[in-house]
């Protein structure tokens, strides 16, 4: 089978495709056939170097979908079923997704219901779960209103969507002029400018998905209606410590923390529901070959475009 090593860390040409034996299911592990995946930034930031805990030599890649080629003595899944993975150690304490066949513990592997392509499967694991993951822990009710701070992002467009089949009234920011159509055209009903950290909007909203991280923090809080709260889901300017924080802020509002890495397959199950019904979907600006991945994270971090870049593996 055909696997991207990456043997040490530096810039995109460091990834090699090489042959490998196909893995061999173990009494937890079942064999997983890599049908496509989606590229993100933050793997481009371990394969440089930027993730101290992943060791090398490593294939990459958090997350995937495809089937199952075979399962452990234990599973309790069955040979071809649709399945996807995310996270669970998956291409940082594992070898992840960059790959054609990959051993996963079963508890990492979770079945789907969905009808469509691969490349089309491949958009929804850790964007939408996160969106959705980030909408729950939020408790909002149809008519209510939601900010989506980071809406260009694809977790930001993934939440978009949902919330506004969920009912919601959803409002969307972006840091440059330009994408404000963009987001209308993705279904906020409003597009809001970030400007130095600070909302270009006197408004307030019942729930806000903080995309941006701590640099934006204390402005959102700023931005809830009595009674709501931040979910606080990406660190997109890079930044994990909040600086000169007050607490105080929070006074009659609620702050979270949602973490994709904890997966219910109950959550997975309500997520397709919604896309099924809905047709739901975010741009999918290009698609790669595995043999292009070294094109693909160059255009990963040099892309403007909106959306969830994919691998094809077939």
């Amino acid at each position: 089978m055909r696997a991207v090593v990456i043997d040490k860390p530096g810039d995109p040409d460091v990834m090699h495709l090489v042959n490998r034996p196909i893995p061999v299911a173990t009494d937890h592990q079942s064999v997983m056939r890599i049908h496509a995946f989606g590229v993100h930034r933050y793997e481009a930031l371990t394969r440089a170097g930027g993730s101290p805990s992943v060791k090398f030599p490593r294939v990459i890649g958090v997350e995937a979908v495809g089937e199952l080629s075979q399962v452990s003595a234990n599973s309790p899944l069955k040979v071809g079923q649709k399945v996807m993975t995310m996270m669970g150690g998956f291409g940082r304490e594992v070898d992840g997704s960059y790959q054609d066949y990959a051993l996963v513990d079963d508890a990492n592997l979770y079945p789907v219901d969905f009808a469509g392509d691969w490349v089309t499967l491949a958009q929804y694991p850790e964007n939408f779960y996160t969106a959705i993951g980030a909408i729950d822990s939020l408790k909002l009710k149809a008519g209510q209103t939601l900010l989506v701070r980071g809406g260009t992002s694809a977790v930001g467009l993934a939440a978009i969507k949902l919330a506004k089949v969920m009912g919601l009234t959803v409002t969307a920011t972006t840091r440059r002029q330009t994408q404000l159509a963009a987001l209308i055209d993705n279904g906020a009903d409003q597009a809001v400018l970030d400007v130095d950290n600070q909302l270009d909007t006197d408004a307030q909203f019942d729930g806000i998905i903080e995309l941006v991280g701590t640099v934006t923090l204390t402005n959102s809080i700023a931005h809830l209606n009595p009674g709501g709260g931040v979910s606080l889901i990406g660190l997109l300017a890079g930044e994990w410590i909040v600086k000169n924080f007050n607490p105080f802020t929070l006074a009659g509002k609620t702050l979270t923390v949602f973490d994709s890495t904890i997966v219910q397959q109950s959550l997975i199950d309500e997520m397709f529901k919604l896309i099924n019904q809905y047709q739901l979907a975010i741009p999918i600006p290009r698609v790669f070959k595995l043999a292009d991945i070294v094109a693909a994270h160059k255009y990963v971090m040099a892309s403007r475009e909106l959306g969830q870049v994919i691998v094809d593996n077939d």
